[in-house]
């Protein structure tokens, strides 16, 4: 039996190889044509060609970018386990500590922007845990690759050109220009091409750094969501009771008015009327036998910061609990729950303890650690799907 899983462990390894081994000699054939032709296009731009190839120096395409363009959470996981890792107690306790602290520059957000400081901390605590993970990623290697390979190079194109020129303009540092592999970067995790248009200088400083800078991120944060349409005073939306059987409309784009929603006996989740300004949609992320809610206007705004319906979700979820809010009422239908981050490292913890190779007991669900679940599951007899659920934890836990 050890041998067995000592193998699967070896296969895993060999899976993952290419992720941490670098670009392939393909990639990098092909990327110098592509630079020649990026070089081009930023000229025409405007961008000085000192800028570019200081930018481009040393510069090689990462395979792992394509890898994760193909791969992103917010549509590759069960919404319960998206959410568990996002919204959970440790979460909200950093978010009410960031609201004391940083009272007087939400205020100030507030007021020039008019949305309010929960919806603000929790954009900043999905987005960067707070400014402790903005990502490590160089954005000129992660957009360049992008550029270069791949189905959305228009878009990477455009992203690289508008590093360029948050570099000829000097805003921003060279070094602290580092973000996700998309290219998102700072504490609220702008695209390049964002920060030009949005970002502010909040702390009066002369600099729009959303980097080193909170009041900068925060105030940049609500004036994109302004920008999308945010509502001053009004919801993002709330859970509901669906009836019995449920089969009528949903989606976040089939909007109704309320009458029209109650009419199809939909209610609060504490069995109120359902009350708001303007048309709303149902929201059913998980179908009728989850948890369901009604959405307004700011729930789009909150969407348009990362088109994706989970993550809009965590983002207003997170908001509610900032408020003093508890979890939801309905219960989603699993039953085998996600983890929340302290419960992901206990799991790291017990695996490491059992000799396995998890890397450093972050919470965070990597390929090594996706690995060991697996063979730990094989070897308790559970399915081996290598994910990090409560049913794993608890079979961990009683052994």
């Amino acid at each position: 039996m050890h041998s067995r899983l000592l193998k699967r462990l070896i296969d895993y390894v060999l899976l993952f190889l290419p992720l941490i081994a670098g670009p392939t000699h393909a990639l990098a054939g092909d990327f110098g044509a592509c630079l020649g032709k990026l070089r081009r296009d930023a000229m025409a731009n405007g961008i000085a060609t000192q800028i570019f190839d200081t930018a481009m120096t040393g510069v090689e395409p990462d395979q792992s970018v394509l890898d994760a363009m193909d791969n992103q959470p917010e549509f590759t996981i069960p919404i319960w386990d998206y959410l568990a890792s996002l919204v959970d107690e440790e979460r909200v306790a950093d978010g009410r500590a960031r609201l004391a602290q940083w009272a007087e520059v939400l205020t100030n957000a507030e007021e020039k922007f008019g949305v309010d400081r929960h919806t603000l901390v929790a954009v900043w605590g999905v987005e960067s845990d707070f400014g402790r993970v903005m990502g490590r990623r160089p954005l000129v290697r992660s957009l360049a690759t992008g550029a270069c390979f791949g189905s959305r190079q228009r878009f990477f194109r455009g992203e690289l050109l508008a590093t360029m020129r948050i570099l000829q303009s000097g805003d921003m540092r060279p070094e602290v220009l580092v973000g996700s592999w998309a290219g998102a970067f700072g504490q609220t995790q702008f695209m390049p091409s964002t920060y030009q248009r949005l970002a502010v200088d909040l702390d009066g400083d002369g600099r729009r750094d959303i980097v080193g800078s909170v009041p900068d991120a925060l105030g940049s944060t609500a004036n994109y969501l302004k920008d999308a349409g945010w509502v001053s005073g009004e919801p993002w939306g709330y859970e509901v009771r669906l009836p019995a059987d449920y089969r009528g409309p949903s989606g976040r784009r089939t909007r109704q008015a309320l009458v029209q929603w109650s009419r199809l006996g939909i209610r609060r989740v504490d069995g109120m009327d359902l009350s708001g300004a303007g048309p709303a949609a149902l929201l059913l992320p998980s179908g009728a036998s989850g948890p369901a809610f009604i959405v307004f206007r700011n729930f789009d705004a909150i969407y348009s910061y990362n088109a994706a319906e989970s993550y809009a979700l965590a983002i207003a979820h997170l908001s509610d609990r900032l408020r003093g809010g508890g979890p939801f009422a309905a219960a989603w239908p699993t039953d085998d729950p996600g983890l929340s981050r302290a419960e992901r490292r206990e799991l790291q913890e017990r695996l490491s303890a059992r000799g396995f190779d998890v890397g450093e007991v972050d919470g965070v669900i990597g390929p090594r650690t996706r690995a060991a679940i697996e063979v730990f599951q094989a070897s308790a007899g559970l399915p081996p799907d290598g994910r990090a659920g409560a049913r794993v934890l608890q079979s961990l836990r009683l052994q």
